[in-house]
């Protein structure tokens, strides 16, 4: 998968996208096809318990990115730009896109539509691919204390509508599309010249992403109705590490099986 690949998708066929944090989780994603993966700056309330996203730093994003680009070293690999790595100026924004692109990542994701639009097209011009994400995004939200879905209203749907023309102005090579009405997040995505990938934003998208936690069961702090979940791993963690608990103060582990004796190599 590149750039290329992902913009020609577009009325050929649906894309997938999730999040991963670490090692194993992108070789998991790697190996099941999924078409993106996206280190998202969710690592600061999906690994590391913080309240929002908004401390996430540099130096924590780019600890994951370098883990995830072990785990999918044949992936497609989208770097989220955290809170404060691209506000203060355009220099600095530079600076940030080159660390992620040199530690792994094949591409950038910039919150914001009309706000970002004119960063985003200083950085494409410079080389840098960058996916766009409008509707409900987690910094602004996180600022306003507050998730709303967008395009409720005119003015919502207005707003809307002119961010994603600025990004594809800009010249990102997709979008993210998170909490939107579905009629207007399909209108959004039928007039968008790039792929518009939704996050809660209903089935006429021209793909879908959903985090890793999600989608299999692990958080249990809640439970978004947008998502799927399609597998309850919290459950099966929580029983295998009872059994293993149970196993130990009850002496069935280790057995003999599980030891070695003199001669024996591991």
């Amino acid at each position: 998968m590149n750039v290329r690949e992902i913009i020609a998708s577009k009325d050929s066929r649906k894309l997938s996208m999730v999040t991963a944090f670490s090692y194993f989780e992108a070789k998991f994603a790697l190996e099941s096809g999924i078409d993106m993966i996206l280190v998202g700056d969710s690592l600061g309330t999906y690994v590391m318990g913080k309240k929002d996203t908004l401390s996430v730093t540099m130096e924590e994003m780019l600890w994951s990115l370098k883990a995830v680009r072990r785990g999918a070293r044949d992936g497609f690999i989208i770097a989220d730009m955290p809170f404060g790595s691209y506000q203060q100026s355009r220099e600095k924004a530079v600076e940030n896109a080159i660390a992620f692109l040199r530690h792994g990542a094949n591409a950038l994701k910039i919150e914001g539509g009309y706000e970002t639009a004119e960063l985003i097209k200083y950085l494409v011009d410079r080389g840098f691919p960058v996916m766009g994400h409008v509707g409900i995004t987690p910094h602004h939200a996180s600022l306003e204390g507050t998730y709303q879905v967008q395009g409720k209203d005119e003015k919502s749907i207005k707003r809307l509508i002119e961010s994603v023309k600025n990004l594809e102005e800009a010249g990102v090579f997709a979008i993210l599309l998170e909490l939107v009405v579905e009629e207007v997040a399909g209108k959004l995505t039928q007039e968008a010249s790039v792929p518009v990938l939704g996050l809660g934003s209903g089935r006429f998208c021209d793909g879908q992403f959903l985090k890793w936690h999600d989608l299999l069961g692990i958080n249990d702090e809640s439970e978004p109705r947008y998502v799927k979940r399609y597998a309850n791993l919290k459950e099966n963690i929580v029983s295998a590490l009872k059994h293993f608990d149970r196993d130990v103060k009850e002496g069935r582990f280790p057995i003999e099986d599980h030891a070695f004796g003199g001669g024996e190599e591991i």
